[in-house]
């Protein structure tokens, strides 16, 4: 595609990255206040994410052991993990992340990622956490309320996505979306329904709070069971003016166990006919040794940053948006 002539310039305006500065100036005085390190992990790794529904960047570098495959990192969560298990306590960062084919108003493929970890915080501690940082950065950002997966799925569609057949589900996500869900698993109907019925409703006023989803989207949280019998996912994702801002754990320890989950990612992306993934062995190695209870969070802070200047895509808060880049 030829460049149009004045594309060198910066998708954000001055005053605008200087806004940016002042609010990451703000998120790191939020943190030093509460005495959680600010580290730094590579954006290069021998892994990748394993994650059927993400879609990971590698390259070929020549390293001490010779030409080999590095894959930038979609977040720093197992480099910070390992951190974790080697007794950093308390961290948070600052990221570059990458994840191939996400763009549009709400994605570039290069974005900044805010994570942090509190070893012995409870999921509901760490939810309270996220909600001041938000309104650190949103002091207007409104009530927060506490919305359960399966009853947002029974107020917005009448149907309960734990217990749904898997051929109405395909019906009515096929009805929704205008597709053929002929061939679409469980968690590919509920993600389209989320996204198309529930997900535009969700923080318009205030802070929506997302809790115990099903425990087919685990991914790196811990299951449990609950009031109704049904296992479920501990994590949580919160909304806010129909945005996904960000995504926490009750995080995995269970070096096992995880060991099991990349396996069963990678033959998820196999059905999908997707490349498999090289698995990080070094964080299940640091998870056998000993990472210590607790949640973490990863937080877009390019959309908290566009909603809190009030812009209409991330691209209007970045210098160079992958379009300019």
């Amino acid at each position: 595609m030829t460049p149009s002539p004045d594309d060198w310039q910066p998708s954000a305006t001055r005053e605008t990255l200087r806004q940016r500065a002042r609010l990451l100036a703000a998120v790191r005085a939020f943190f030093a206040a509460r005495d959680v390190l600010e580290v730094e992990t590579p954006i290069l790794g021998h892994a990748g994410s394993t994650d059927p529904h993400l879609d990971s960047l590698s390259l070929r570098a020549t390293t001490p052991a010779g030409r080999e495959t590095l894959w930038l990192q979609t977040s720093p969560e197992f480099h910070m993990k390992r951190l974790l298990a080697a007794g950093s306590g308390p961290i948070f960062q600052l990221a570059r992340s990458f994840r191939d084919g996400e763009v549009g108003r709400r994605h570039n493929i290069e974005f900044t990622m805010l994570e942090w970890y509190r070893p012995g915080f409870s999921l509901a501690a760490l939810i309270d956490e996220c909600e001041a940082l938000i309104r650190t950065l949103i002091p207007a950002a409104g009530p927060a309320r506490r919305r359960r997966y399966r009853e947002l799925f029974r107020e917005a569609l009448a149907l309960d996505p734990f217990t749904t057949p898997l051929a109405e589900l395909r019906r009515v996500a096929g009805e929704r979306g205008g597709l053929d869900m002929a061939d679409s698993d469980r968690d590919g109907c509920l993600d389209l329904l989320m996204s198309l019925a529930i997900e535009p409703t969700l923080g318009q006023d205030g802070i929506d709070v997302v809790v115990d989803y099903p425990a087919s989207q685990a991914a790196l949280a811990r299951k449990r069971v609950d009031e109704e019998g049904t296992e479920i996912a501990s994590r949580f994702e919160i909304y806010l003016q129909g945005l996904e801002l960000a995504n926490g754990y009750d995080e995995l320890t269970d070096a096992q166990e995880q060991a099991a989950r990349f396996e069963d990612d990678n033959r998820q992306r196999a059905a999908l006919a997707k490349s498999a993934v090289a698995v990080d062995r070094r964080l299940v190695a640091a998870l056998a040794h000993g990472m210590p209870a607790g949640s973490g969070v990863a937080l877009g802070i390019d959309r908290l940053i566009q909603l809190a200047l009030g812009k209409a895509s991330v691209a209007e808060v970045m210098a160079f948006p992958t379009p300019r880049c």
